[in-house]
């Protein structure tokens, strides 16, 4: 039995044979590697660049909607109790804190992006990368309005200038190398295959 709840091929897929106990391992996987994604830094000012909403979303694109979804409820759960946030913290004060729209959003995004790749949208880089556009989107969509209603006192101003404006270029970079990664993924699959 497979968690997937469709028919349609994921990138892991084309490796993985489908059972229950294959599911459980990539939902681990997915949450580990965000995890370990969380805790690559580059030193920015003033927020610094990390890699997590880059694993987020090539979990979602390489699992699919449904195993890429509960790897990251999977992270946001085990966050509260296990040192697997960014700068590795732990605690439900993280999980519903000022960053928790963020880490809640990642679920939401991960299932968005995994759909897309289920309807073949990893396949192609135009369309990967639009996917982790709108991916990235919910992101800001629902981490900044959780920063801004719940902590900044609805202010936009202060929500765009703390929670989106100082990441859109490291995101610009990250939806362009993991648009990149899933289609070359593909090739490497049908290479294999012949």
């Amino acid at each position: 039995m497979s968690l997937a709840l469709t028919h349609r091929t994921t990138l892991v897929d084309r490796f993985v044979s489908k059972s229950l106990a294959a599911d459980i391992v990539l939902v681990v996987a997915g949450t580990a590697l965000t995890a370990a994604a969380a805790q690559l830094q580059i030193p920015a000012s003033p927020v610094p660049f990390t890699f997590q909403t880059l694993a987020v979303l090539l979990v979602g694109s390489v699992l699919g909607s449904v195993r890429g979804a509960l790897s990251l409820a999977l992270y946001a759960v085990l966050g509260t109790f296990l040192p697997i946030y960014t700068n590795h913290t732990l605690g439900v004060d993280h999980l519903f804190g000022a960053t928790g729209g963020y880490i809640i959003s990642f679920v939401v995004a991960s299932a968005l992006v995994g759909f897309l790749a289920e309807k073949g949208w990893s396949k192609s880089v135009p369309l990967m990368f639009i996917s982790y556009v709108l991916g990235t989107a919910i992101v800001y969509a629902i981490g900044a309005s959780w920063l801004t209603y719940g902590y900044l006192g609805g202010d936009w101003s202060k929500g765009l200038a703390f929670g989106v404006t100082p990441f859109l270029i490291w995101d610009a970079v990250k939806a362009i190398i993991a648009g990149a990664l899933v289609p070359a993924g593909w090739s490497l699959a049908k290479a294999l295959k012949k």
